[in-house]
């Protein structure tokens, strides 16, 4: 069964997708998925995500997903803040849906996967910038057990390609200028989470600063949960190496993390047919988890959960949070 709800009182347009599986929930409740879309942090919502009864509800996981607020007119951290604020209303109605609000777990997709992992490693700090909180809330956790992260941006500031610069050009006399192509070029997805594109190359070294402070690998964190992070070595939207930071980053502050590079694929592989992530015409990688399930890959496993040597798949996805949050095999 599905609910549709609104999660946050200041923004009443925000609403979550629920899935409970069938019948009584075991005695802690259902451990719960929350699923983050992406779409470039400008595109999307709650219904762009994976089939969650074929590959999860039936395996006793309760899957949530949930819209939130788009860049660039809602800046971050406002997507962080939105999930944060689910997170609350999923422990405060935990009871009412048979949840197991000790055992929640993310996952996350491009964009989505960085507001997982800045979610997940931001926790220890009761409120971020520009946080309102519900009165009745503002005891409730935001922490999670554990995080799945799917082609993350980690480091945005190394992804930002800097400001414009304009092309020499000469004009006739009397003649007005034009503007030249690097002045026209279009924002990127990076800039527009920091706000969009500033006026003055000066400005946009305050962006900088803003990306390093949006970075995932650049917060301050110690015993960070476990997770699990799979990405493409042919990805030219967010390219593999933001995976290996961030990999290295939790291994270095006490985390388990298990790593996937998934030999020739692009972005977007967890995402089925139908849901193009960055607007129409552009169909990345969808489906294509699926489609290839023999693909080669490299792993670094720096955790507890035994891969025991499986090809990338919605199954191995499924068997991690079965590792960390419990379900069926509990």
């Amino acid at each position: 069964m599905t609910h549709t709800i609104a999660f946050d009182p200041s923004h009443p347009e925000l609403l979550l997708d629920l899935d409970v599986p069938t019948g009584l929930p075991p005695e802690f409740g259902w451990p719960v998925i929350v699923w983050v879309h992406g779409g470039g942090w400008r595109l999307q919502d709650r219904t762009a995500r994976p089939d969650f009864s074929r590959h999860f509800c039936a395996a006793g996981f309760a899957m949530v997903s949930i819209d939130y607020r788009l860049a660039p007119e809602h800046p971050h951290p406002a997507q962080v803040l939105d999930l944060r604020q689910a997170l609350r209303w999923l422990r405060r109605h935990a009871g009412e849906f048979g949840l197991d609000c000790e055992a929640i777990g993310l996952w996350g997709s491009s964009a989505g996967s960085h507001i997982a992992a800045f979610t997940a490693l931001s926790a220890h700090t009761p409120r971020l910038p520009g946080e309102t909180i519900p009165a009745d809330d503002e005891e409730l956790s935001t922490e999670v057990a554990c995080v799945v992260d799917g082609y993350g941006p980690a480091d945005i500031a190394a992804l930002l390609p800097g400001f414009p610069t304009p092309a020499p050009r000469q004009e006739e006399p009397g003649q007005e200028p034009e503007p030249t192509p690097g002045e026209r070029r279009a924002t990127t997805p990076e800039e527009d989470l920091l706000g969009g594109l500033p006026p003055t190359a000066s400005a946009y070294e305050g962006l900088r600063e803003r990306a390093r402070e949006a970075s995932p690998v650049h917060l301050d964190v110690s015993d960070p949960p476990p997770f699990f992070i799979l990405h493409g070595t042919a990805d030219t939207a967010v390219p593999a190496d933001q995976s290996r930071i961030l990999h290295d980053y939790l291994s270095a502050r006490g985390g388990e993390s298990l790593l996937y590079l998934i030999e020739g694929f692009g972005h977007g592989f967890f995402n089925p047919g139908e849901v193009l992530e960055l607007g129409p015409g552009i169909r990345l990688d969808n489906g294509r988890l699926e489609a290839e399930p023999e693909t080669p890959f490299a792993a670094d496993n720096r955790g507890s959960f035994d891969p025991e040597g499986r090809h990338p798949s919605f199954a191995l996805v499924r068997d991690f949070f079965t590792h960390h949050l419990g379900g069926l095999e509990r």
